[in-house]
């Protein structure tokens, strides 16, 4: 792991900070945080300095002004600096605060102590270098479907949690009754966080495996297929493992995605459709979309 970190700091228009945090999600940062600046919104992202050139930052800087020049809003202002890890760790938890979602979940940061009474499910995380925190609206429309969907759980159903950076959707589902969680994630880094946040919570290692890998490696693990699918991912990585659901996710099972764009969703629903899904629930957000996915 890098010791120096780039701080991204993005000053922008209110209603450009969703395109602003899919923007820095698609660029690879974790850690994002929001800050009011009188008429403004202040964002800010954190990325290991071997992940980035200074010509990478430059270029993201172009995408955000393009962005807003497709909605039809003021510039954003980016800037950018080195950091080292031990300021990033201080800066990172002061911008974060305990967050209560969908009307079961309260995600309580690590470094904080957990309130001993409380009638909410308490996630403790600590998401290091990897997504999700929870304060996002792409994780927190995974995690209302999620919510829906344990509401009332098998005690036999397995699920599996693909793209699964802090491990918090997986965790979320173990601690609402799932029996067994399969989560993968591509980045070594991610699996390293979610294997930690695992152990604050508590969770037994063999009811929440979690491996590098994608969509082929649940299906390594479990060849028999799962009763259920959720990723909060961009919608092209989405688009792209739709023809293998049929191998991964049983007959009456389902799926919930998040991470889409609003006016990605149809593109992500044609697949889905040509595949034999049916789109059961299409929650929204803001300019965010989540899909709820079953046979058809």
């Amino acid at each position: 792991m890098s010791n120096s970190w780039w701080e991204i700091q993005v000053l922008c228009h209110p209603n450009m900070e969703e395109s602003v945090f899919w923007r820095l999600q698609k660029f690879g940062c974790s850690g994002t945080a929001t800050e009011r600046k009188e008429q403004s919104y202040l964002i800010r992202a954190y990325l290991p300095q071997i992940k980035a050139q200074a010509l990478d930052l430059a270029a993201l800087s172009l995408w955000l002004r393009q962005d807003a020049m497709i909605l039809n809003l003021p510039q954003p202002i980016t800037r950018w600096q080195l950091i080292d890890e031990e300021d990033w760790a201080s800066s990172w938890k002061q911008h974060w605060q305990p967050t209560e979602v969908g009307d079961r979940i309260l995600i309580y940061p690590a470094w904080l102590t957990p309130p001993e009474n409380s009638d909410r499910i308490i996630l403790r995380l600590d998401p290091g270098v990897a997504f999700g925190t929870g304060t996002h609206l792409t994780t927190q429309l995974c995690l209302e479907s999620l919510e829906m969907r344990m509401l009332y759980p098998s005690g036999e159903a397995v699920l599996a949690d693909i793209g699964c950076g802090s491990g918090i959707l997986a965790i979320a589902a173990i601690l609402m009754g799932a029996p067994k969680v399969y989560a993968v994630d591509i980045d070594p880094l991610a699996v390293e966080s979610a294997r930690q946040n695992r152990a604050l919570n508590q969770i037994d290692a063999d009811r929440l495996i979690i491996e590098q890998g994608s969509l082929e490696k649940v299906l390594e693990m479990a060849p028999e297929g799962v009763d259920g699918v959720f990723c909060n991912i961009l919608a092209e990585t989405i688009i792209e493992m739709i023809p293998q659901f049929a191998k991964l996710i049983k007959p009456k099972g389902w799926g919930i995605l998040s991470g889409i764009l609003l006016d990605q969703a149809k593109s992500v629903m044609e697949p889905l459709e040509d595949n034999g899904w049916v789109v059961a629930a299409l929650w929204k957000r803001q300019d965010w979309a989540c899909l709820n996915i079953r046979r058809a």
